[in-house]
Order: C-alpha cells, then structure tokens, then sequence
C-alpha cells in the first residue's frame, strides 16, 4: 500500500509543477515566410549509388542508370569510388612504355577476359594502368588510337601500360614500346 501512495503523490507533485508553467501558444504561419523545403536526393547519404541520376562534369545532360549499358554502369559505380584519381590526371602529353597482353590463362591466371573493372576485354579498346589512373580513362596512344583504361595488372607501374590484343601473335609482334599519350577524360 506504501508504493501506491507515493506513485499518487508523484503524479500530484508533477500535476502540480505543470499547472504553475505558463502556456505558450504557437505563433500563427505567416503566409510571407517561405515554407518549401526542396529534398536534394543526390546528397542523401541513405541512398544507394546506382539509384543516382549520373552528371556529366562537363554539364552535359543527364543520364538515367536505366537507359545505360551494363558497361556504362559499372563504370559510373568505379568513378564514384575513384573520384579523388580524377583530379589527378595529367593534362600534358605524356610518354608511355606500352606492351601488349591477352586474356590467355598463362598471363591473367583465368581466361575468361573479364577485366579488373568488371568488364570484359576488347580489342582496340581495352587497356592495363596502373593504379594512378582510373577504370574508365580515356587515352589517345600515338599511332595507336583511342583506348580506356579497364584492367590492372601486377608488374603495370608508373608510365607502363598494357595493351589488349586478340592472339599472342600480335602482342608478340608489338614487343615493348615507348610512346607519346595524352589522356582524353
């Protein structure tokens, strides 16, 4: 009977300390105060990447993760991840010693030609950097043409670079070289 009394003279007491706290009345709304709140969804941290909309830094228009390839895709998902590598990337021509690769199992471990990115080797596309350059690079190699940046391998350091070639015939008759590139985006 004792704990029952002081639980209804606790209730007493707070009814009491309640009753002696002014009422504070809300402040009606003003229609002149602005009461629009825009929710900015790209900088939700709860959101998961691929549901983004991707922008294209030179203010291109924007593209919807569904209307892209699935090669598209998994490039956006590593630039994301390698953003601070974009910032870096030289502006100025550049010399590269260049060699050639194939997607045989005796040089990659596998052949299945899927590629460090995600994505699967090709020729006249595919190239090995190293780390300082990011999945997705485009470079223009003198007499060569225009190839991206998709693989890595474990002797690809520095200035050296790898490039994707059909049958080892080819890479063979490629040897090593030392070229000019300059890097594209």
């Amino acid at each position: 009977m004792g704990a029952r009394k002081d639980f209804l003279f606790a209730i007493v007491l707070v009814s009491n300390v309640l009753s002696q706290i002014p009422a504070v009345e809300a402040a009606p709304l003003s229609s002149e105060l602005p009461v629009s709140f825009e929710y900015d969804y790209q900088n939700d941290p709860f959101l998961l990447n691929w549901t983004f909309v991707l922008e294209d830094k030179n203010k291109q228009p924007a593209v919807p993760i569904a209307d892209m390839s699935k090669e598209e895709k998994m490039l956006a998902r590593w630039k994301v991840k390698q953003a601070h590598l974009w910032k870096a990337l030289p502006t100025e021509p550049f010399i590269i010693n260049a060699s050639a690769y194939t997607a045989a199992a005796d040089e990659c471990g596998k052949s299945d030609g899927i590629t460090a990115s995600g994505i699967k080797v090709q020729e006249k596309r595919t190239l090995a950097c190293a780390p300082n350059l990011p999945f997705g690079t485009k470079i223009a190699i003198e007499g060569m043409g225009e190839f991206r940046c998709e693989d890595r391998g474990g002797a690809i350091k520095g200035n050296h670079v790898d490039i994707y070639m059909q049958t080892k015939a080819e890479a063979f008759a490629f040897g090593r070289r030392n070229l000019t590139a300059t890097v594209i985006k």
